[in-house]
């Protein structure tokens, strides 16, 4: 069977962010093996179409743009920032109309609430959270975790269309040199959208918080039980502003109430891949471990020695995070304000 691959990228605050050059590079290397072409989709408004050619540097020989305030002006409803029924069809309908079977996209919030969409317009197979694709035999083989990260499986697919979503953070973006991608505008009235297509619409989207997230972070600190309970959060907090960092937490944490769900790092959290990671009271069960052990340098701090965070640990230090917190935070402003 062949392939032709279609890669939808998204935008944050109208700039291209990892999650886009993940899934860019992937398409590339991709194509590479199955000796094909890729192109790329966006939908988006004009500075996320002036920022599209910076695809290039990852592989992207065309980007593919569609307008957002065009297909605003099929809604027949005010203007908004997204539909998930609207962008769904969008991707669907150009993939058939240009014989696209292979769809990639980030496995992000948008991600997840689109892929599914797809893949019903589209009578396509579906792989949500893919954390690696391989090419056996000229198909494709596409491995994701289950049972909560315990264990993974190998998918492979009988299907015609195929739509597979990337799980953020796993697939590292890789420049294949300064190239500067051609972008071409997609006329909306080629896709056969309708004011029908619009059921639900976000017209606002508000950032809750000033904090950095942990998805996007260089540097992230995380919390587990080893706390003891939310008001010792205080010391994680601390820490990761001496350092400039996001604050994470582990599932238990969240589980209890202590910290956000938007902080939970770890197979039903967000997965992350940091310069450094730094866990707090955390012993490393299995499901947070393939959120983060993916990070460039991992420092773990426990009481208990057997820890199972400390095998994949760069760094260890044994002992109460109560005594050791406070005087690294100390250490770290010393060093900071010479």
């Amino acid at each position: 069977m062949s392939y032709k691959i279609l890669a939808f990228v998204e935008s944050k605050e109208n700039k291209f962010k990892s999650p886009a050059f993940e899934v860019v590079s992937e398409a590339n290397k991709l194509a590479s093996e199955l000796n094909t072409t890729f192109e790329v989709l966006t939908i988006g408004n004009d500075e996320v179409k002036n920022d599209a050619p910076i695809l290039g540097n990852y592989g992207a020989t065309k980007v593919n743009f569609v307008n957002l305030n065009e297909l605003n002006s099929k809604s027949g409803k005010s203007d908004f920032v997204y539909s998930q029924t609207a962008f769904a069809k969008v991707i669907a309908n150009y993939a058939s109309k240009n014989g696209f079977n292979l769809i990639l996209l980030s496995g992000s919030a948008l991600g997840k609430d689109i892929a599914p969409r797809i893949s019903v317009l589209l009578d396509a197979s579906y792989c949500p959270d893919a954390v690696d694709i391989k090419i056996q035999d000229g198909k494709i083989i596409s491995k994701r975790p289950v049972y909560a990260g315990k264990s993974y499986i190998n998918l492979s697919f009988n299907s015609e269309n195929i739509v597979i979503g990337l799980r953020p953070n796993v697939f590292k973006p890789v420049k294949s040199g300064n190239n500067s991608a051609e972008v071409s505008s997609v006329d909306i009235n080629s896709l056969d959208i309708f004011d029908v297509d619009f059921s639900t619409v976000v017209k606002e989207i508000k950032v809750s918080s000033e904090k950095l997230d942990v998805a996007e972070a260089d540097i992230i600190v995380s919390g587990g039980r080893g706390l003891r309970g939310p008001e010792n959060f205080n010391l994680i907090e601390n820490l990761a502003a001496s350092l400039g960092a996001a604050t994470g937490a582990s599932r238990a944490v969240v589980d209890a109430g202590w910290r956000p769900h938007g902080e939970q790092v770890g197979q039903t959290g967000k997965t992350v891949s940091p310069s450094l990671y730094v866990a707090c009271g955390i012993s490393g069960a299995i499901q947070h471990l393939a959120g983060m052990s993916s990070s460039k340098v991992i420092v773990a701090i426990n009481k208990d020695k057997d820890a199972p965070i400390f095998q994949i640990a760069d760094y260890g230090i044994v002992g109460d995070v109560f005594e050791i917190l406070p005087a690294l935070t100390e250490e770290i402003k010393k060093v900071k304000s010479n």
